[in-house]
């Protein structure tokens, strides 16, 4: 049985939160968080498989602990956002002329999508127990997975992602700090047992053990964080994911039991569906920003995405796209014309 908060504990904002396309809320009473997210984190760090995330270790004391980062907290009250798939995120690997994106940059900007939200309840909850909150999502050194689990909104999958009974792997993540005392709610415990799934579908390997992940394997931070040029055996494996990749969240059984997103905001747009890898290579930096406006993708700017894109390219086995690598062979940015030419090569193409 999932253990959820009753409505008459917080009447308000619980009823509220709902209507605003959250979950339930889960509460952790910040006394009862211990200090094993935060070693966990420091060995990570020491590892070296935070690859080039720096801030990671910049802000590594104040993310050990919600009190590190704000004394006043007295309780975490964590919120998710679903955001499940209608169709299979992987059917699109292998589609070799097309792009994969991630799920979860689909759509509108998560960022942009909760936090207003979040300042609602937020404004509810202060206005009721009379006392300070913070909001968080995603944008400060808070570790809202651990937080999340020790709240019972799920639990921490071998793959570090959070899993939960009700949403699979599909949740997006919202915190709230008050410095009030809230009745917390039941933990929950890890229903992963034996499976490996998530372990054994990944394409680079970038798990090296369960519940560890070396990000400087991981596709998502390198399409996304990784400033530079991949490493060819990685760039191989990398398919045609040029944003993220959403394969050891689709492997997981309990998905089965996920629910699709109601959110229309996050609703995936279609010409981000399986989007022609030549289309995207023919962006200019202007269009690029014109597309992505309000989406994650964005973020990462054009000449990256451009070598993510360049690199599907290469590995597309297609010919007919060399025409789409050759106006970068001489580009200005050596990392953009790095991956020009190993695309061309890899089609076969002579760029003597």
């Amino acid at each position: 049985m999932v253990h959820r908060p009753t409505s008459s504990q917080h009447p308000h904002w619980h009823k509220r939160a709902l209507k605003l396309g959250f979950t339930e809320p889960y509460i952790l009473d910040l006394s009862q968080f211990g200090h094993m997210a935060g070693h966990r984190l420091n060995d990570f760090i020491e590892k070296k498989r935070h690859g080039s995330m720096t801030w990671m270790e910049e802000t590594a004391q104040r993310r050990a602990h919600p009190q590190s980062l704000w004394p006043e907290a007295k309780s975490a009250i964590v919120f998710g956002m679903n955001y499940g798939p209608d169709i299979d995120p992987l059917l699109t690997l292998d589609l070799a002329d097309r792009a994969t994106i991630s799920v979860y940059a689909r759509g509108r900007d998560y960022h942009d999508v909760m936090k207003g939200r979040l300042k609602e309840i937020a404004g509810l909850i202060a206005r009721d127990t009379q006392a300070d909150v913070k909001i968080f999502v995603d944008t400060a050194p808070l570790m809202e997975k651990p937080i999340a689990e020790a709240s019972g909104l799920g639990w921490q999958g071998k793959h570090t992602n959070l899993v939960s009974r009700n949403y699979g792997s599909w949740l997006f993540l919202g915190t709230i700090l008050s410095a009030a005392e809230l009745t917390p709610t039941p933990t929950e415990i890890d229903h992963c047992g034996s499976c490996r799934a998530c372990l054994d579908i990944c394409p680079t390997d970038a798990f090296p053990a369960p519940y560890q992940l070396d990000a400087r394997l991981c596709i998502s931070y390198l399409t996304i964080e990784h400033a530079g040029a991949i490493d060819e055996a990685l760039r191989e494996r990398m398919g045609n994911r040029i944003y993220g990749c959403d394969d050891c969240l689709a492997a997981c059984p309990w998905n089965k039991f996920a629910v699709l997103g109601q959110e229309t905001k996050l609703a995936a747009r279609e010409d981000l569906m399986a989007p022609q890898l030549a289309d995207l290579a023919q962006l200019g930096e202007t269009e690029f920003r014109r597309k992505f406006a309000g989406s994650p993708i964005k973020r990462i700017g054009w000449l990256r995405f451009l070598r993510n894109v360049l690199y599907a390219i290469g590995n597309s086995g297609d010919a007919r796209l060399t025409v789409s690598a050759t106006p970068y062979l001489d580009h200005t940015d050596p990392v953009v014309r790095e991956a020009a030419q190993w695309a061309a090569n890899k089609l076969s193409y002579n760029v003597n």
